[in-house]
């Protein structure tokens, strides 16, 4: 499955809105600088998809507010 996400990095508090099947909004706490804020998404989608996939992987926007991530079995 691919995800299109759009992260806001510095928030106050963690958090995952989805706005449909493919899409969700995803605050992170972490500063956008030495990978940091790239790292926690990826640990709070697998904390959200916790039992359901296993895989999941930044596939584009390293560097962007708007990333692809590929998520799978």
């Amino acid at each position: 499955m691919i995800l299109k996400v759009k992260v806001k990095s510095n928030s106050e508090k963690q958090e995952i809105k989805k706005i449909s099947e493919d899409e969700y909004k995803i605050n992170v706490k972490s500063f956008p600088e030495d990978n940091k804020a790239n790292i926690e998404l990826l640990k709070l989608l697998k904390k959200h998809f916790k039992g359901k996939y296993e895989n999941i992987n930044l596939i584009k926007g390293l560097k962007s507010r708007d990333k692809i991530i590929e998520v799978k079995n």
